[in-house]
């Protein structure tokens, strides 16, 4: 396979080079692996701190900043950061209001996360954690005990980080977090592999023909092999099992999420179809966002995101925000 890198074993590093030469509106710290607001810490305010293996761009260094995360620690591609980078990130940006995990469910995140908060509270910072695990296609899959985190992890994220820009204090800005995370459902599909730099080539075998339904973002098996079907006919399926769980009563925010190798073309066309599924069944779609936002490297294949909302999540996501991955607003 054919990638536009240097060698694999630099992939990481010299990302956050190239990210720290176009943002700097952003402190990269390139060998500890921790990219920072540059303005932390916010005084007053409650910091946001995520992150997860690479490969999944721009999640999460890519919604740093004002009106989302306060920091994010890059590990190596699909592999899990490690608490030493979790407390440098928080010592960082911690203005004494107190700094919220955002981990999405993986082994590693998770227990990674956790002694992090452990060494963080023995230094003195106040830490809530939220967990992430949004995705309904499977239950205790090879990375996860329980439901993977995904694109949900999206809207945590921006709900949380506009409310603690407005200065909620942290068991505030936490139960928001831990609501959203709870709104929300996410199923995703494959057209093709992804390959991971160390190895080269793709991660599964997919043949032609195929798609894999319910697919992980680090390439997992989903729930079953499909044949190839029309963007309508993934668009009825997806949803059959994202509205089998979430049942909304009332209107969602809608992500259609690209998974690294889908062109907008097609993303905005298998939007099209969700928005047709949806009105079918009356669920009304009160914001949208299309586009590559929570990646699988070069995988073919999107995912549908829906999460209720109401009156102060809808205000809370059309706050600013001001990223390299997401920015609207003031």
């Amino acid at each position: 396979m054919k990638q536009l890198i240097n060698v694999p074993e630099t992939v990481v590093a010299d990302a956050l080079r190239g990210m720290a030469a176009a943002h700097p509106e952003l402190t990269v710290d390139v060998e500890n692996r921790v990219v920072v607001r540059a303005d932390a810490p916010v005084s007053g305010k409650v910091a946001l701190v995520s992150g997860g293996g690479s490969g999944h761009e721009p999640l999460h260094g890519g919604f740093v900043g004002p009106g989302m995360l306060d920091a994010a620690c890059p590990g190596e591609v699909f592999t899990s950061p490690v608490p030493d980078q979790m407390t440098r990130a928080a010592a960082a940006v911690d203005s004494g209001a107190g700094v919220l995990f955002v981990v999405k469910n993986y082994t590693g995140d998770v227990l990674n996360f956790d002694m992090a908060a452990e060494l963080a509270e023995d230094e003195g910072v106040r830490v809530g954690k939220v967990l992430v695990e949004d995705d309904v296609a499977v239950t205790d899959s090879l990375y996860t005990a329980g439901r993977r985190g995904t694109g949900a992890t999206l809207f945590v994220e921006k709900i949380a980080g506009a409310a603690a820009e407005e200065g909620a204090p942290l068991e505030r800005v936490e139960s928001l977090a831990r609501r959203v995370a709870d709104s929300a459902r996410s199923f995703g599909v494959a057209l093709s592999a992804c390959t991971t730099p160390a190895k080269g080539t793709p991660t599964f075998d997919l043949p032609p023909g195929e798609l894999e339904f319910g697919v992980g973002i680090h390439g997992e098996p989903g729930r079953e092999r499909r044949p190839m079907m029309t963007s309508g006919e993934i668009a009825d399926a997806a949803l059959d099992a994202v509205l089998a769980e979430l049942r909304p009563d009332g209107p969602v925010l809608l992500l259609v999420n690209g998974m690294g190798g889908t062109p907008l073309l097609e993303l905005y066309g298998f939007h099209a179809e969700v928005q047709r599924v949806l009105g079918e069944r009356g669920v009304p779609v009160a914001r949208t966002l299309v586009g590559n936002y929570v990646t699988s490297l070069d995988m073919a294949g999107a995912s549908v995101t829906l999460c209720r909302a109401d009156e102060e999540l809808l205000r809370l996501w059309d706050a600013p925000v001001r990223t390299p991955g997401l920015r609207w607003g003031a």
